[in-house]
């Protein structure tokens, strides 16, 4: 049997990329080389970090981002563009380069977390493709961090698909386990990207049979004793009790998902503890974010399953990530920098590598962007060990670094994640409203 092909993915666009492009194309600029960058200004109010996820799903795209038959058929039935730019759509491929941030990185205000180099062509159509991605992936990393933190040594588990879009679903479970999450409910996360999946039963099941006892039962005569049973359908003492009855002392897991989780736990812990139970562990669910986590941390909990609040990124579900053109070639065909003026969304002009400098402690003390002559930002290679380059090659002459994409990929973010959060001043994980945890600052090569 023949596998299905990929859907196209250039239409997950904007129709000013395309407007653009036609005006380019006519004027002739289109076909200059420019740099553009991907960042934010700003962090959400009282975030310390945030932290860059789904740039594998955005070096895993660019092969889609293909205008085939259907597409270009659409294209002109709507008079989105004219033919010109119909015959330049249909033979696009992005031939340029992406450097960027790796993946499970923190990132600060300022910080060019992606950069692409090619035709303004090339790249101008990339942009709402690599927000959208960058956007929610990272927003749902950001808020992931906060909650594995909270958690310290204990799991986190990712159940938020019911919360959000389908595929939406698919890419908060891979940022979530990109920072920190153990697994996650969804099997398409698992297929895709290699992600351990959990999941027993709902209250569904409990309610489905004649009594307690008989859901338990099936529950264990399926999946064995070490299965994890939902004990607060009804009463949780009696649920505790028929759950040791279905399973024995080596039953796996019980799970609390409503009421008072705190007092629950301490409760449940000793009647499991005076059953002989002791290796029995309880995991808590309904409605945790990362405050809630904090509050369990003396509570007898071994492990967390967190939904809605890490889907929507726990009340910040966008990092406010923008795609600027930072520099473009001039008519004498020497790359210049631009940058927009307008009040409140000042950004600054050319190309920049980036570097984390670490005080003697080995934590970082400053987001360090370098700027200068073009030639000079492109070669730079950090001089001491205090400054930690952070760009990584991703894409070059339009083929993907095979290590940035796929299951390896997400395991290799999430070791990047956890180097990185460790790397952070000591109170950059507190839940409390503060700044940035460390200052962007600006190394001008030459001066």
């Amino acid at each position: 049997m023949t596998a299905p092909q990929a859907p196209s993915a250039a239409l997950l666009t904007d129709r000013y990329e395309l407007t653009m492009l036609q005006a380019a194309l006519a004027d002739g600029t289109a076909h200059r080389r420019c740099v553009f960058e991907v960042f934010t200004r700003r962090l959400p109010a009282g975030r310390r970090y945030g932290v860059l996820a789904g740039t594998g799903r955005v070096l895993e795209s660019l092969p889609r981002f293909r205008f085939g038959a259907a597409e270009l058929d659409w294209l002109a039935d709507e008079r989105v563009v004219d033919d010109a730019t119909l015959a330049f759509l249909a033979d696009y491929r992005f031939t340029g380069s992406v450097v960027g941030y790796a993946e499970g990185e923190a990132f600060f205000p300022s910080s060019p977390v992606m950069v692409v180099e090619s035709t303004f062509a090339e790249a101008v159509l990339l942009e709402t493709l690599v927000l959208s991605i960058l956007n929610y992936d990272s927003a749902v990393a950001s808020a992931a961090s906060r909650m594995t933190s909270a958690a310290i040594d204990r799991p986190c588990l990712e159940m938020g698909s019911r919360r959000a879009h389908e595929e939406a679903a698919v890419a908060a479970a891979r940022a979530a386990v990109v920072a920190g999450f153990a697994g996650t409910s969804n099997l398409e996360a698992g297929r895709r990207y290699g992600l351990a999946t959990i999941g027993t039963a709902a209250h569904a099941f409990t309610l489905l049979h004649d009594d307690e006892a008989a859901a338990f039962a099936a529950q264990v005569a399926a999946f064995g004793a070490g299965t994890t049973l939902l004990v607060d359908t009804y009463d949780v003492r009696r649920g505790v009790e028929l759950a040791l009855e279905a399973a024995g002392t080596g039953l796996g897991a019980v799970r609390l998902d409503s009421g008072d989780l705190g007092v629950l736990a301490q409760e449940v812990r000793a009647q499991l503890d005076a059953a002989g139970a002791r290796s029995t562990k309880i995991t808590v669910t309904s409605d945790l974010d990362e405050y809630a986590i904090a509050s369990l941390a003396v509570a007898p909990v071994d492990s967390y399953g967190v939904g809605t609040s890490v889907v929507t990124g726990s009340g910040a579900p966008t990092c406010g990530m923008v795609y600027k053109l930072v520099a473009r070639e001039g008519a004498d065909g020497v790359l210049a920098p631009v940058a927009k003026a307008a009040r409140g969304k000042i950004s600054v002009g050319g190309r920049k590598a980036a570097a984390r400098r670490l005080g003697a402690d080995g934590r970082a003390v400053e987001e360090v962007l370098v700027t200068g002559p073009d030639d000079d930002v492109r070669r730079w290679v950090s001089p001491d060990a205090s400054l930690r380059a952070l760009h990584v090659p991703l894409v070059t002459d339009g083929d993907v670094d095979p290590r940035w994409v796929g299951a390896d990929a997400v395991a290799r973010a999430a070791k990047r994640h956890r180097a990185s959060r460790d790397e952070l001043p000591r109170g950059a994980r507190r839940l409390s409203d503060d700044e940035a945890a460390v200052p962007t600052v600006a190394l001008r090569l030459g001066d």
